[in-house]
């Protein structure tokens, strides 16, 4: 006789399972965080923003049903803990998972309804992006307005399939989705800030999502720009999506921490290349050319300045 197949929990029930699990082993007055704060590539740092003292930190691999975190600058933990002269609660997602990794959409967003069953109001969600926009440069921040979900037009959806009906409605809507007040605290924050870098300057903008891993190329980088992007990068736009089907309210940050190449790649038949050396022709293609080891080097010498804008946030937002 064939076995009968045995049908999964639910997501409800793997989330409830999840909180429930954090709520028995998180130290009393830690249990309830106002905010979550995600992690973005390396900005790991940020978990320096909170006391020392009560914390709390737990593996994404101690947690039931929690996917784990393989890109390099993800450490791959909780972090409960006090932020800021308010000793507000606040849990740290220090590293996220991503698409790219191999993990559902689904899986990727997993945490942010954990959260919400935690007691979390709020999600500030924080990134490493390449700028699009030419006025941006290298180390300056981004708070996000808007988003244009790239793999969301061909069905990576992460609230594609049966809806959690504990958790929001089928259609939510998102044209509301980065939080006008919270948006408007960050940049009051900012001016309080001795920044590490006077030049760093905070910008406003669209954020493009893509799935990833490899970098954009020029021609994609040209049609992002033509959407109307600022900044484009691999994650947050999921659970941002998740947050908002949950009545989270939700502040989100890029940190610029490259400029993405727009330029057209130069034709074999140009001038240019024509009377160029052998030897030299990579060199004039790969200028400009991206990689994940700047991506990290540009976030540690960007974190003072984003972790003091976090906890700045915090500490404005809870007076």
């Amino acid at each position: 006789m064939a076995e009968i197949p045995q049908t999964l929990p639910s997501i409800y029930t793997q989330v409830v399972q999840s909180s429930e699990y954090l709520k028995n082993l998180v130290p009393e007055g830690l249990k309830a965080p106002r905010f979550a704060i995600i992690c973005g590539s390396g900005l790991g740092g940020l978990r320096e923003t909170i006391h020392a003292e009560p914390r709390y930190e737990i593996s994404y691999k101690d947690i039931p049903n929690f996917a784990h975190s393989t890109a390099p600058g993800h450490a791959g933990k909780l972090v409960f803990g006090l932020l800021g002269e308010s000793k507000t609660p606040v849990v740290l997602m220090v590293g996220r998972v991503h698409f790219f990794e191999g993990h559902s959409i689904e899986r990727v967003t997993f945490p942010v309804r954990v959260f919400k069953l935690l007691g979390v109001e709020t999600v500030i969600v924080t990134n490493a992006a390449g700028g699009l926009n030419k006025e941006y440069k290298v180390g300056d921040i981004c708070v996000l307005n808007d988003h244009i979900n790239m793999p969301g037009f061909s069905g990576a959806h992460p609230l594609r399939g049966p809806n959690v009906d504990e958790f929001g409605p089928r259609f939510p809507p998102l044209s509301d989705a980065y939080d006008l007040k919270l948006r408007k605290a960050a940049h009051l924050a900012y001016k309080k800030l001795k920044l590490s870098n006077p030049n760093r300057k905070l910008r406003e903008g669209i954020y493009a999502f893509v799935s990833g891993p490899s970098y954009e190329t020029r021609a994609e980088c040209r049609f992002l720009l033509a959407l109307g992007a600022d900044v484009v990068g691999m994650s947050t736009v999921p659970e941002i999506i998740v947050a908002r089907h949950c009545g989270l309210r939700v502040m989100a940050m890029s940190l610029v921490t490259n400029e993405a190449i727009v330029e057209p790649v130069p034709r074999g038949d140009s001038e240019l290349v024509q009377n160029t050396a052998e030897d030299k022709l990579n060199d004039i293609i790969e200028a400009g050319k991206a990689n994940h080891e700047e991506v990290l080097e540009a976030g540690a010498l960007a974190a003072t300045d984003m972790q003091a804008l976090v906890k700045q946030l915090v500490d404005d937002l809870v007076q």
